[in-house]
């Protein structure tokens, strides 16, 4: 082979790695799905099952890489394959360290006999669905309920407990339907779903945070207000006289300790 044929076989490859690097360049590329569209595909029974304080936390670990696809038992399989199909992923199976599936949709129930109104369990519910006061009895709004189970460890005196939605609910459920119920029918959000209930417990989710940073912040308010701090003019301080009183008033207590292991020394010497 002569100098021109290989000038001719580099030139062709040299095109070819040209039109090859065109390409790549221009092909579109699939957008990466930021923690938006993950939460929207979530159950938003903020449970913290998955590992993550709620569903939000949980889909903007996921976009980060670090957490799986598999963490959300109450999505099911189904939230699996549409978060798979979202992220361009194979499928895979639940991941058992986090749970199972529920069986069946089910929501907390109080024995308001033995309720005693210690209030933990209010703080306990990530979607204030239980109403109540202090030393006062306690319920379950049933339509808002997502059935996290939260509110059952914290209660002292084993009054809550998980009670499936009757079959009325389920064959006639009300216009404030459950959100949970929602989520079972439908699945993790399937192609042409309603996901309204699910987007409203989120609504309450998101309310209650706004509302306990505004009781903090109101609180703070009313400590400063009963216990301002005095307006000091530290332009008016002599500032080494200050410090000459602090090192005066240091040697002092040195020589009155060095004063005391003196006469405990002697007095045990004699």
């Amino acid at each position: 082979m002569n100098i021109f044929d290989a000038a001719i076989i580099l030139a062709g490859l040299a095109a070819a790695a040209g039109f090859l690097f065109a390409w790549v360049v221009r092909a579109p590329r699939k957008a990466r799905p930021d923690a938006e569209r993950i939460d929207a595909l979530l159950p938003q029974t903020q449970c913290g099952r998955c590992g993550f304080s709620a569903c939000r936390p949980y889909a903007e670990a996921i976009v980060r890489g670090e957490a799986d696809i598999n963490q959300c038992p109450p999505g099911g399989d189904s939230g699996v394959r549409a978060l798979a199909r979202l992220l361009g992923h194979k499928p895979k199976p639940l991941n058992p360290k986090h749970g199972t599936p529920p069986q069946q949709p089910s929501v907390a129930w109080i024995d308001e006999t033995a309720c005693i109104g210690c209030t933990r369990c209010i703080q306990a519910c990530p979607v204030d669905a239980i109403l109540g006061a202090a030393k006062q009895m306690h319920t379950v709004i049933r339509s808002e309920c997502t059935g996290c189970e939260l509110c059952i460890e914290p209660c002292p005196v084993n009054c809550i407990h998980m009670r499936a939605l009757p079959e009325d609910a389920r064959a006639h459920p009300p216009r404030s339907q459950n959100p949970l119920l929602a989520i079972w029918r439908h699945g993790a959000r399937s192609q042409g779903q309603d996901r309204h209930k699910a987007d409203r417990a989120r609504e309450r989710y998101q309310h209650r945070i706004a509302r306990l940073a505004r009781e903090h912040h109101e609180r703070r308010q009313r400590q400063d207000r009963k216990n301002p701090m005095p307006p000091r003019d530290l332009d008016g301080i002599d500032k080494k006289a200050v410090i000459q009183a602090a090192l005066e008033q240091a040697r002092r207590r040195q020589a009155a300790m060095a004063s005391k292991r003196k006469t405990a020394t002697g007095t045990r010497s004699q």
